[in-house]
């Protein structure tokens, strides 16, 4: 139901409703922003008349994002440089308008996994994961299998950024597999994965479940980290800039009233109905508690200051690609980075009197004595 005018932050109505935007998303909490800005009539406010349309996985959501059967997305931070560069065969020129949130990822192993690391902190150490990878190779046992929703995802790269700080080679010490988000429970409940690094609610669910136990988020890792962006397809912020701006602002004046902890209750309802029906309402609210089993989290989900995309963020993630060897180095920096577009996020903000976040924690940096080298990271 909208809400009334005092209520939330409205952006301006620039002109009468033209066209349908399709806006695609993956069923995660942090494509709140777009659910919310359609539920508070955010959208109808600018003049946008969007469908909003859940895709089962993030291949999915690329390629109708890539081919032009979305106009825009809720898109993983990573996946513009791979789209840019042309990995795995799909190529095109996003325009990243705002981000969708900060932090939101658990990393959430098997029971199994948990008993036999004992005693242990929370947020898990790496190096006492590193210590429990290597015993079991010197006993003899198979690697362990962890899950990440897709390859050119945060969830990989700050996973493999705190496998290499527990001493370990992703890439050899373990066997790491692309789930989608929402099948990650059920196949650790199943016992085809040893645990995976997935947004929110999937860890909140997998530990409902029983089928495992949160042990680190990835804001423990890089505090306030960038997540996924607002992806429009190639060309349409050129074709349609006054569609892109208005769709912006409405994002971001979404992004605050997310923020506000008297909505918290409405934005879990919100999320409930239109992305999560199956799932306990305690399960999609941890993220907005900033909880993980009842614990607090250091670095919980955020979305209001996450709204600013920027390309110095987006960066550490095309050191990662570099270091792991996933994008060819003949690949520049200008061309991985050139989706970020700052000028519609600041035309939008306009609209809405908002100043410029706050820079946010600078992103981690690799110890020298990581077996893989600090070198990598920068080459």
């Amino acid at each position: 139901m909208p809400l009334d005018a005092d209520d939330a932050p409205r952006p301006t109505l620039r002109r009468p409703v033209l066209r349908t935007l399709r806006l695609g998303f993956v069923p995660l909490t942090d494509a709140a922003p777009l659910l919310a800005a359609q539920e508070l009539g955010l959208f109808d406010a600018v003049g946008l008349r969007v469908t909003l349309s859940a895709e089962p996985s993030w291949a999915a959501l690329r390629d109708k994002l890539a081919f032009g059967a979305l106009d825009a997305a809720h898109l993983l931070g990573p996946m513009p440089i791979a789209l840019a560069a042309g990995l795995t065969g799909v190529r095109a020129q996003v325009t990243i308008a705002a981000g969708l949130g900060a932090n939101g990822n658990t990393i959430t192993l098997s029971n199994a996994l948990m008993q036999e690391l004992g005693r242990t902190p929370r947020p898990l150490p790496a190096a006492s994961f590193g210590a429990l990878v290597r015993r079991r190779a010197t006993a003899g046992r198979p690697p362990l299998t962890l899950a990440v929703v897709f390859p050119f995802s945060s969830h990989n790269y700050l996973l493999r950024h705190w496998l290499a700080q527990g001493g370990l080679d992703p890439d050899r010490d373990l066997r790491l597999t692309v789930v989608p988000p929402p099948m990650v429970a059920q196949r650790l409940a199943e016992g085809e994965i040893d645990g995976f690094c997935a947004g929110e609610p999937w860890g909140s669910h997998a530990a409902a479940l029983g089928a495992g136990r949160i042990a680190l988020s990835t804001g423990d890792i890089w505090p306030n980290h960038p997540e996924k962006v607002l992806a429009f397809n190639t060309g349409y912020a050129t074709r349609d800039p006054e569609s892109a701006t208005a769709c912006t602002a409405a994002v971001i004046a979404a992004a605050r009233w997310l923020d506000e902890p008297g909505n918290q209750a409405e934005a879990v309802a919100i999320l409930r109905r239109r992305a999560f029906p199956k799932l306990a309402s305690a399960e999609i609210a941890a993220a907005f508690q900033g909880t993980a089993e009842g614990l607090p989290l250091a670095a919980p989900l955020r979305f209001h200051n996450a709204t600013f995309p920027r390309r110095e963020q987006a960066a550490w993630f095309l050191r990662q690609m570099r270091r792991w060897g996933h994008i060819p180095a003949a690949v520049s920096d200008s061309t991985a980075l050139a989706p970020w577009r700052q000028e519609i996020w600041r035309a939008a903000a306009a609209r809405l009197h908002e100043a410029e976040p706050p820079a946010p924690p600078p992103p981690p940096s690799s110890p020298r004595s990581s077996p893989l080298g600090d070198s990598l990271e920068h080459a």
